[in-house]
């Protein structure tokens, strides 16, 4: 998986997309695309991604909080769930806000790595959560939560900085949120991130579509342009 591309193929709540099925053939597409990896929430649609592709699926378990934000994986039972539809590698949160007992997180990670025979990938939003997890014995260290918690501030660019302290300080890092493009990718492996994780650029075509559909509208629509639009 080293410099490689991970898609991560995810979809919630009423989202036309959050369906077993839709999302294994978004993840065969990634594959045949050339992703040495898939991302993927719930053991409902790991297990049917594990029907389709033939690389490794890191696993999460999203748990709603409410009136907040997914809390991924944040028991040993939600863990056990989804190594047992087939996940390859179990990600989990490592932040000091919904994870703020060492101990009990160093236990969570030792608990999967030999209990369920596991790497574990923690999910971070900062440096000092990032080297906590690695010394708790995190497989890999991902800065999929810079930009959504209390302590880290609110972004809509790949934290580059985050990849390079970290990987700097001799951590395994994965770079993963807010990654738009492939330069933003390619960036990320040059600032020493062993893998990328990319979304909702790929995968969710309702924000893509946003994307182009936003842009044209705040455009205007001139005569000038409308006729060049027709010709």
């Amino acid at each position: 998986m080293k410099h490689g591309l991970v898609v991560s193929c995810q979809a919630h709540f009423n989202h036309p997309l959050n369906h077993p099925l839709h999302i294994a053939a978004l993840a065969k597409c990634a594959e045949l695309g050339g992703a040495v990896g898939i991302r993927a929430d719930s053991p409902e649609h790991i297990r049917e991604i594990k029907k389709n592709v033939n690389v490794p699926v890191i696993g999460i378990n999203k748990v709603l909080q409410h009136g907040h934000r997914f809390f991924i994986t944040p028991t040993f039972e939600h863990a056990k769930d989804i190594v047992e539809a087939g996940a390859d590698i179990v990600a989990l949160e490592a932040t000091f806000q919904n994870q703020p007992d060492t101990e009990a997180l160093k236990e969570l990670i030792r608990e999967i790595k030999e209990e369920l025979n596991t790497p574990v990938m923690a999910d971070i939003s900062t440096y000092e959560e990032g080297v906590r997890a690695w010394e708790l014995g995190a497989d890999y260290v991902g800065t999929t939560l810079s930009g959504y918690t209390d302590i880290s501030m609110d972004r809509q660019t790949p934290d580059i900085e985050l990849v390079k302290a970290l990987a700097d300080a001799g951590i395994r890092t994965i770079c993963e949120g807010h990654v738009s493009s492939p330069e933003q990718a390619l960036a990320a492996v040059e600032a020493g991130a062993y893998f990328v994780v990319v979304g909702t650029a790929i995968t969710d075509t309702v924000a893509i579509t946003k994307g182009y559909t936003g842009l044209l509208q705040n455009h205007g629509t001139g005569s000038d342009r409308d006729a060049d639009c027709l010709r």
